[in-house]
């Protein structure tokens, strides 16, 4: 449709800004009616329903705005104020990847464990912690390209799960960590400002990750201090390793029994993940499967090969504290 390189960069951050409208549309509806599809307690098909009506509306305008900005396209190349930005968001990870690598433990099953206690002890890295948020916060997620801007987001997600979690550490879930007296958990807490817009972790990980990317990695992005949930990365996300870092992450939780295992009467039983977001995942126990399949090992592919439908979901909530005792 744009001949030249500078349209078509300039045409996407337009739909991106409109893109996001529709977002921040979403993110309202679902702090008014207190909606945390997280823990499966609500059907959002309603507020889903809204997005989808909202979001063709927003490109629409976007396209009427972008016709008319040709005839005097932007001053500035889009396309180097790309690179500049995410060179610089990047180098801005490396913070998030040093103490991810001081502080992420493995241990012998192969879950990424968390030294809450340690970084809680450490006055100087909680403060890098605080400057890596309060810094990422202010940058213009909006109008990186889409790899970079996926990153931010898991990284922003991350980063304040870690910090919610070492503000009221100790805890033996991070469900122990209310949103308000019939809330667990911290995810419709008013956490951070980014772009203008008071954002919760349910508004980064449903509102934006989910929505505006539609790709089913985000659930092996994003870590929720839980036993049960995809490791928490010990590098962070970026826009040069993101797809290589989504597939290890999704190949890791899937060939490891707390995402997919067969029981010894070969029932297979799977990450309750795939129950909550069953519509990220084809939409039925068959989809479910199939997305298992794409990651999985030659034996593992095998037998799912052999099943049409799931027995079992598991998800253990307890905290993925390196401290824990076993």
């Amino acid at each position: 449709m744009f001949s030249d390189p500078r349209s078509r960069a300039t045409a996407s951050l337009y739909l991106t800004s409109f893109s996001r409208l529709s977002v921040k549309c979403v993110c309202k509806v679902r702090r008014h009616f207190q909606i945390t599809p997280h823990i499966g307690e609500t059907d959002e098909k309603g507020l889903l329903i809204l997005a989808s009506k909202l979001l063709p509306l927003c490109l629409t305008s976007a396209l009427s705005l972008t016709g008319a900005a040709w005839a005097e396209p932007p001053q500035t190349q889009a396309i180097e104020i790309d690179r500049t930005e995410t060179k610089k968001v990047d180098d801005l990870h490396a913070i998030w990847t040093g103490l991810l690598s001081k502080y992420v433990q493995s241990d012998p099953s192969e879950i990424n464990l968390f030294d809450y206690a340690a970084l809680k002890n450490t006055p100087d890295d909680r403060q890098l912690l605080n400057d890596y948020v309060e810094e990422l916060a202010v940058q213009p997620i909006s109008s990186l390209p889409r790899e970079a801007q996926f990153a931010a987001w898991a990284n922003l997600y991350n980063a304040l799960t870690v910090k919610v979690v070492v503000e009221n550490y100790p805890v033996e879930s991070i469900r122990d960590i209310r949103s308000g007296l019939f809330s667990p958990g911290p995810w419709k807490r008013d956490l951070i400002v980014v772009e203008g817009e008071t954002l919760t972790l349910d508004n980064i990980e449903h509102d934006i990750l989910r929505q505006e990317f539609n790709d089913p990695r985000v659930h092996y992005a994003v870590n929720c201090a839980s036993i049960g949930c995809p490791n928490l990365q010990a590098e962070a996300f970026t826009a040069t390793n993101l797809e290589d870092a989504l597939n290890r992450a999704a190949r890791d939780y899937i060939n490891h029994p707390r995402g997919a295992h067969f029981t010894k009467t070969g029932e297979l039983v799977v990450s309750k993940i795939y129950r909550w977001f069953q519509e990220d995942f084809g939409g039925n126990e068959r989809g479910v499967i199939a997305h298992l399949t794409q990651y999985a090992s030659p034996e593992l592919a095998e037998r799912l090969s052999s099943v049409d439908d799931i027995q079992g979901f598991e998800y253990d909530w307890s905290l993925n504290d390196a401290s824990r005792k076993d």
